[in-house]
């Protein structure tokens, strides 16, 4: 979730859901109440640490951390070096995950098919907006960490690209590199609200509309493959920080592309991706 989160467009959340963990991830997430404190009050830590799973959300943070950390500066070189062989990797593992969601579905009718190109549409949609300009207002960087880490568990949808287009990108940014603690704390309180009201959804849908959900996420992940094909021609960018953004682009076809062949390493790699999502999911069916 860690390395996915890293590349923009790219979400932890598919990656939790191929593995395995996404709705004990909901779960556990929703079990941070008011009733969780009561009990750590009431039978002690270990009663608390339990109802929590903190065994499981401890395990997956730190390695998130551990994972940002280790692999953001390379997969930053990659982003600049080798854009196309990354994209295709991922692409490989998004498309896979497609099939993955979709097979869980316990019963494809009318209605679940309506649901997934309705999710497909949405996250396709998103994926051809133009990024706003920065905004520094606290009200409205409490909303984007609120916005960005819903999108973050969400398969499908990448939270550092929706704060991308809510222009709040560059500014929690430069905030981290510059200590700007309220800037921070402003966001990550958005945050906190954010995945605590939004995990209460998504454990009503799976509770009581699970087969519709699960069509919605899988199309959420279809609509975002055109932010990860890897064949991109620029349209637009900003200089920002003696650094080039690309601000717009469009996908095309990989003949067209004007460049370095690597079509059949991009092949290759896509097919990798693509492998390694079913080989995850051997592994997550296997009782440890």
């Amino acid at each position: 979730m860690g390395a996915a989160d890293v590349v923009p467009g790219v979400s932890g959340g598919t990656i939790a859901f191929i593995s395995g963990i996404y709705e004990e991830l909901i779960t556990s997430i929703n079990n941070v109440n008011i009733s969780l404190f009561k009990t750590f009050k009431k039978n002690g830590f270990q009663a608390f640490w339990k109802q929590l799973n903190g065994n499981f959300l401890v395990a997956l943070f730190t390695g998130i951390f551990i994972s940002v950390f280790s692999l953001a500066k390379g997969i930053s070189w990659l982003l600049v070096n080798q854009p196309i062989l990354l994209w295709s990797f991922f692409f490989g593992l998004v498309v896979a995950s497609i099939f993955f969601v979709g097979k869980s579905l316990e019963r494809w009718n009318l209605v679940a098919v309506i649901m997934f190109v309705l999710g497909a549409a949405i996250a396709y949609y998103i994926t051809t907006l133009p990024p706003a300009e920065n905004t520094e207002s606290l009200p409205f960087l409490f909303f984007s960490g609120a916005l960005a880490i819903c999108a973050m568990i969400l398969p499908g949808i990448s939270g550092a690209f929706i704060l991308v287009l809510l222009g709040s990108y560059k500014v929690i940014l430069d905030a981290v590199h510059e200590k700007d603690f309220k800037i921070v704390a402003t966001v990550g309180l958005g945050a906190i609200f954010g995945i605590l009201s939004f995990a209460k959804l998504l454990k009503w849908m799976f509770s009581h509309y699970k087969d519709l959900t699960l069509a919605v996420l899988a199309g959420f992940i279809l609509g975002s493959l055109n932010k990860i094909w890897p064949w991109k021609k620029v349209l637009e960018t900003k200089i920002f920080d003696d650094k080039v953004i690309i601000i717009k682009d469009q996908s095309i076809s990989p003949f067209a592309f004007d460049g370095d062949n690597q079509l059949l390493f991009a092949i290759i790699l896509a097919l990798i991706g693509f492998s390694l999502i079913f080989i995850l999911e051997k592994l997550a069916s296997k009782k440890l």
